[in-house]
């Protein structure tokens, strides 16, 4: 049952699986049968955006009937992609879709965003060394739920004018007011819903926004619940909002608009912590479009790797190796709510409990015992008006079901206790630790044992986690379902009950009967993980402004502290190359980079066809008869991974290329972590450079004996002059991708 406070958690991360097809949208006309909103797209965005804006609407007055195209069009991409969204019905579609100059046609889908202390638990405190005037000139965009600008994290104190390539606006609409802190801002609505601003009426944007680049607040806490000093990676930089999220989720017209304004607005980084659980493929993710434009123009995209990973192999979202995927990992603090029950005995239980019982036990009740018009399966669950509230009125009831506590808040008690074996602590509207399975069962022995059964629920408190980091449960696993050759996820960062800010009108535990209202609260996800990196990414870029979105994303990964395989036993495919370090990656010694063009011969040999990379690029590109023979593992990525037959004895081989970024005369010399079933051999094993930005090339063969079926095996690649340490891990598994499957 402890998917039921998973789901309850996904609804607070707001991550909920894609619905494809779900935004019908109602016809203009009676005459007209019912559309649907549809993203045409066109490639580049064209010179001139008023010309490209003149030809979209000819062709769309060409295909439509019964309807204007004001009625029809919902916005035109002009800024960086070309295109437009309208609203259209399958035979507009077809016609539309044999049109000259458009490259694909594709349906909206509705994504979801994946729902302190983490900074100095990586080392990374506040008086790490800075460049403050570099850092106020780098600009963070967000593409989220938008922002609460008047925050103490948003404050402007001390900033000047934003810096001069800006491009943006400030369009928040009614009482929104930018400021030097938060330069920018827009919303979007490509269904209405009455929400006319870029404010963030669901906190989650605002969180995601402070932990990249929230100003150093000093004392938050969430009602005295983890205090410190809350602070962004990189508080002197500047904040650009795009709000596309509303209570239905995020529309993916509305998300590739947020790109196409991010994009010429002239942001630095991109922080998108949304995404989709389905397997879509490269060309049919807005996300995956939006970032590989991005990256044309310098701009590297950070993305949530998602929320699935009770699901198991095979999970993770974020895939196109143009972004870095960005997994969910503990810190050294974790809050545990503690049960005490009548006989003494005390179990650890895992909550955010601000309340406290005052030392007074009340009673426990069963949820089959205090229901009598459901059955046994629902009152165990506390499912929906199956709790009397004239039975449960200040006491304690026990749940099957982790998501029963609004239900049971509702109806009176004063606490409830759930079976939940996901050891992440979430905020609830009363009193609700979760105990495992272990736990719930010695509670309801406990119970069944004794005539009159009380507990407390204690306050929770803060504990010191020596076994951290740890990848969190929810975290999705790899590997990569598209590209089996490139390991996703790339990268691990805190993730799990992290303290950031909040906006004020909406409930901490996402709860609709929970009236508390703050201004810092703590949530869990991937999209919680995801701006850390963001903040990281944007830090290095204030030391190497000149870096390429592709030497960013191989400093963040070749720096990245090894984790601990004994206690992240799903390895590499959890946590991709490790955890993040702030201080080591701004100095990595060597970089492996890619450009658009190697990206291009990597779908290639995925099987790409010409139209297929026409999606993603918008641009034509010819598949050569030799990119379509090269294995997509010799991409020059960070990572080392490959995907063999199962049983069968292997032997495979990656070419990789770094460039030196440290010390001008230096020596990096070859090391292999042990592992007995791969045997690995590096050509050559000394790389000496005389210059810097002087690149030299090696090539890495593994070989080993028959894997088991979705199994994997890994080793690590070290290239270290004494001084430098770049750590890239080598994994070779069994999993299937999408197209193989």
């Amino acid at each position: 049952m402890a998917s039921y406070r998973f789901q309850l958690f996904l609804n607070i991360s707001f991550f909920l699986i894609l619905a494809i097809g779900q935004s019908s949208i109602a016809a203009a006309n009676d005459d007209r049968k019912a559309s649907v909103a549809y993203i045409v797209y066109m490639g580049s965005a064209p010179e001139g955006e008023y010309l490209a804006t003149s030809r979209q609407r000819t062709m769309l007055q060409k295909v439509i009937r019964g309807s204007s195209v004001e009625e029809s069009m919902i916005r035109s991409y002009r800024r960086s992609l070309n295109g437009f969204a309208a609203k259209l019905t399958e035979e507009e579609v077809e016609e539309l879709a044999n049109m000259k100059g458009v490259v694909s046609i594709i349906p909206n889908r509705i994504y979801h965003p994946r729902t302190t202390r983490s900074w100095d638990f990586m080392g990374f405190s506040n008086t790490v060394r800075r460049n403050p005037t570099v850092e106020s000139n780098v600009i963070i965009g967000v593409i989220d739920s938008g922002i609460w600008p008047e925050l103490p994290s948003f404050s402007d104190k001390g900033f000047g004018p934003p810096p001069k390539k800006w491009k943006g606006v400030c369009r928040g609409g009614k009482n929104f007011t930018c400021n030097n802190k938060v330069i920018g801002a827009r919303f979007y609505k490509s269904v209405p819903s009455g929400d006319e601003s870029a404010r963030d009426n669901s906190g989650h944007g605002t969180h995601t926004a402070s932990t990249a680049a929230g100003n150093v607040v000093k004392d938050v806490s969430f009602f005295g619940l983890a205090q410190g000093t809350a602070r962004g990676g990189v508080p002197s930089a500047r904040i650009a909002a795009y709000k596309v999220c509303h209570k239905k989720g995020c529309e993916s017209v509305d998300i590739l608009a947020a790109f196409d304004d991010a994009i010429a607005d002239g942001v630095d980084i991109l922080s998108v912590s949304l995404g989709s659980a389905e397997s879509t493929e490269f060309f049919d993710d807005v996300i995956a479009i939006g970032s590989f434009h991005a990256m044309e123009k310098g701009i590297l995209t950070l993305n949530s790797a998602g929320n699935n990973g009770v699901a198991g192999p095979l999970g993770v979202e974020s895939v196109a190796p143009w972004m870095v995927a960005v997994a969910a990992s503990t810190t050294d603090r974790r809050l545990s709510t503690k049960v005490v029950l009548g006989n003494g005995k005390t179990l650890n239980g895992f909550s955010v409990n601000p309340d406290t019982f005052n030392g007074k036990k009340l009673p426990l009740l069963y949820g089959r015992e205090v229901s009598s018009i459901c059955s046994e399966d629902d009152a165990r669950l506390c499912s929906e008006s199956c709790v009397d509230s004239k039975l449960v009125k200040g006491k304690i009831v026990l749940c099957d079901n982790s998501g029963s506590d609004s239900v049971v808040y509702s109806a009176g008690a004063a606490g409830s206790i759930v079976l939940d074996d996901l050891p992440v602590s979430f905020i609830t509207p009363l009193p609700s630790p979760g105990l495992n399975a272990r736990d719930y069962d010695l509670l309801l022995s406990y119970k069944n044992s004794t005539k009159n059964p009380v507990a407390e629920i204690l306050r929770s408190e803060s504990i010191k986690e020596s076994y951290s980091p740890v990848v969190a449960q929810f975290s999705s696993l790899g590997p990569n379902f598209i590209a089996p050759d490139i390991l996703k996820p790339d990268i691990t960062a805190p993730g799990a009950e992290i303290l950031a800010a909040y906006s004020p009108i909406s409930s901490p535990s996402g709860s609709p009967v929970d009236k508390r209202r703050v201004k810092y609260s703590i949530l869990s996800g991937t999209s919680m993980s995801c701006p850390h990196v963001a903040g990281i990414a944007a830090y290095v870029k204030t030391f190497h402004p000149d870096w390429s979105p592709s030497a960013i994303k191989s400093a963040l990964m070749t720096t990245a502290w090894a984790m601990d395989r004994t206690k992240n036993p799903d390895g590499e495919i959890s946590y991709g190359s490790g955890h993040v370090n702030p201080v080591r990656a701004i100095v990595p010694g060597l970089v492996y980079e890619t450009s658009k063009e190697d990206y291009i011969k990597l779908m290639c040999s995925l099987g790409y066809t010409q139209d297929n990379i026409k999606q993603i690029s918008g641009e034509s590109s010819a598949c050569s008869v030799k990119s379509k023979n090269v294995p997509a593992r010799d991409m020059n990525y960070p990572s080392l991974a490959a995907s063999v037959p199962a049983i069968k004895s292997f032997t495979v081989s990656f070419r990789r290329t770094v460039k030196n970024v440290g010390l001008p005369n230096s020596i990096y010399r070859v090391q292999i972590s042990p592992n007995p079933k791969l045997k690995v051999e590096v050509v050559p094993k000394v790389l000496t450079f005389k210059a810097l930005k002087e690149t030299k090339t090696f090539t890495v063969t593994v070989s080993g004996g028959g894997l088991s079926a979705k199994s994997m095996e890994s080793t690590t690649l070290v290239w270290s002059d004494g001084t430098h340490i770049v750590r890239s891990p080598i994994v070779v598994h069994t999993y299937p991708s999408i197209k193989s499957s």
